[in-house]
Order: C-alpha cells, then sequence, then structure tokens
C-alpha cells in the first residue's frame, strides 16, 4: 500500500533550467567569467547550489572563498528571478491532485536551497504538499538519506509505503540509500540510461503513469 509520495523538485515537477541558467549566466556575467549554454545547465545541476557553483567555474577559480563570492551574487539574484520562466510540467498539477484525491501523502526533497525551495512551491502548489526539505545545514544532501529519512518519520510512513520520484542518477541513489522504491521520470534534467544505470525502479514518460503505479500497487 503506497500512502506516501517524495518528489525531486528541479527536473521533475517544475522545469526551473532556464531560471538556473539565466541567474548563473549573469553571476558569470558580472564577474567577467565565461557563460554556458542552457541547455549545459541539465548536468551542472542536481547536487545544490554550492556544487553547481563549482562546476560552472574555470577550474583555476575553484577555491573555496572564490565560490563562495560567487554563490553569494547568485543566490542573491536567483532569489529575485527564480519566477520568471520557470513552471510546472504539464500535467503534474493534475497527478499532484489526483493523489490528494486518494488521500496520499505528498513531500518534496530537493537540493536546492530550502528557502527558494520553500517560496516556488508555495507559488505554484500552494500548500498542496504535507513537506518540502530543501538544501540547509539541518541535513546532508542528496543521494544521503537523512532528508528522506526526517519526512517518513515526520509524516509516520514507512519506507516500504512509499515511493521517490526525481529526475536524476542523484534521486535514484537517494532512494536506495533510504531504501525505497524509485520512479524515474524522462521530462527532467537526465537520460533513461543515467537513470537505469543508477537503479530507477521505474522509469516512467508521463504523470499519468506514476498515477497508474500507485494505482496498481494500491489495488493488487
Amino acid at each position: 500500500m503506497i500512502k506516501l509520495l517524495i518528489f525531486d523538485l528541479d527536473g521533475t515537477i517544475l522545469n526551473t533550467l532556464d531560471d538556473l541558467a539565466d541567474s548563473m549566466n549573469y553571476t558569470l556575467a558580472h564577474f567577467n567569467l565565461p557563460t554556458h549554454q542552457t541547455e549545459k545547465y541539465k548536468t551542472f545541476v542536481g547536487n545544490g547550489m554550492a556544487k553547481l557553483t563549482h562546476r560552472v567555474l574555470p577550474e583555476n577559480l575553484r577555491t573555496d572563498e572564490y565560490e563562495k563570492r560567487v554563490l553569494d551574487f547568485f543566490m542573491d539574484y536567483y532569489s529575485k528571478h527564480s519566477l520568471d520562466k520557470t513552471a510546472p510540467y504539464e500535467n503534474i498539477l493534475q497527478l499532484l491532485n489526483n493523489l490528494k484525491e486518494r488521500k496520499i501523502k505528498l513531500a518534496v526533497v530537493t537540493n536546492k536551497a530550502h528557502t527558494a525551495a520553500i517560496k516556488i512551491c508555495e507559488h505554484f502548489f500552494g500548500d498542496i504538499f504535507d513537506i518540502v526539505i530543501g538544501q540547509s545545514d539541518k541535513f546532508k544532501t542528496k543521494p544521503a538519506p537523512d532528508s528522506v529519512n526526517f519526512v517518513l518519520n515526520t509524516l509516520g510512513v514507512s519506507a516500504n509505503e512509499s515511493l521517490f520520484i526525481g529526475d536524476s542518477n542523484v534521486d535514484m541513489q537517494t532512494a536506495h540509500n533510504a531504501e525505497i522504491k524509485s520512479i524515474g521520470v524522462l521530462w527532467g534534467f537526465r537520460s533513461k540510461e543515467e537513470l537505469i544505470n543508477a537503479g530507477a525502479d521505474y522509469t516512467v514518460c508521463t504523470p499519468q503513469e506514476i498515477y497508474d503505479i500507485v494505482r496498481s500497487k494500491n489495488n493488487a
């Protein structure tokens, strides 16, 4: 019986790529550094904002002090522009509402900064999620299972009553580390090959397929 679905954020329920790329490219230009094509950011994101900053910088500038300067500027700019082009993927809202109608608990666990995750989720989804956990000093970032375990404990649901949905190898590894079955979505930032190689239990092409998996498990 599935009682809880835990979703990644970027590339899974929201297409945030343009705003992330635009904000980081603005930051890089501010520091007179080379920018990157938007498509390239699909491989940069997924491990948190600090790792994103590290990846976009030239190797000779990857020092803790310099990365912090760039990250601080980026976070300030992104906080003001995180909703410019970002939008839910097609049929995601319908999926979430259908799951709520079945009394399924919903959560978000993301490596996006916690304040940004809360802001974006509230803007697009209101209070549909029972809990949203972003990157902070409180938990290790994914693929560490700490934040997922916190969600399970807080909502009183076991791992075998849950599914973890994401678009990257980090998400599949997170699910594995938390001993939760995983669903890899193919509309996100990474490839089907990456998801399968990372151990995805299911891969889906549409949000409806997620609903069908839940329904089949709960009607079995």
